[in-house]
């Protein structure tokens, strides 16, 4: 895989961390070293960690909004002279700055860097990692998932306990503490009347 960074997105429940894993593995296989990065802020686990549903996990190296990506990989490098790539789980999370790293580690210290996240919140504001892995990594891959309605999922509800979307609340809520379904444009726009919200103020304000 080329020295660069990649940006794998989907809607929730698509498979990211399942090929987060099989990719970190295919290295492995071939003889060369991976580091595994998740968010500290996930609490489900003992430590940081990448879980599939599907029940896959590996432990991780956690990271938070002061973490420094470019300093802690290039230290690693010195003494793993086999290391080919880093993974980053629920790249969302990443703040501007954090990208700008991923994209001088990818051109300076010469390792792969494939990063993996949603696109959107619940209510359809973009985060601020996806927004800049969109504007800044080199390949864009699209992971797919399906609506219940059977069209491509590309948006994200949170749903309460009886499965009434929720809309309002923190744009992070860990997964465990909240539920979330995957859903195509049309239901989104049916279930999150922000969305119209949106729409009647661009018709007003068009000049």
């Amino acid at each position: 895989m080329a020295k660069k960074l990649y940006f794998y997105y989907s809607a929730m429940n698509a498979g990211k961390s399942t090929t987060l894993l099989q990719s970190s593995y295919n290295y492995i296989e071939r003889g060369m070293q991976t580091l595994l990065f998740a968010p500290i802020i996930d609490e489900r686990f003992e430590g940081p960690t990448i879980y599939s549903r599907i029940g896959l996990k590996q432990k991780a190296i956690g990271y938070d909004s002061s973490f420094s990506f470019f300093e802690h990989v290039q230290n690693e490098k010195t003494n793993k002279k086999d290391l080919k790539c880093i993974l980053v789980d629920e790249a969302h999370f990443l703040s501007k700055e954090q990208v700008a790293q991923l994209v001088e580690i990818a051109n300076k210290l010469d390792v792969a860097v494939l990063t993996y996240g949603l696109r959107s919140d619940f209510l359809g504001e973009a985060f601020e990692g996806s927004k800049y892995l969109l504007a800044w990594a080199e390949e864009l891959v699209e992971i797919k998932t399906i609506c219940h309605c059977g069209r491509k999922a590309t948006m994200n509800v949170r749903v309460d306990e009886e499965g009434t979307p929720v809309t309002q609340g923190t744009q992070v809520e860990v997964l465990g503490k909240a539920s979330y379904i995957s859903v195509c444009m049309k239901h989104f726009i049916d279930m999150v009347p922000e969305m119209d919200k949106y729409a009647f103020e661009a018709e007003t304000t068009t000049v």
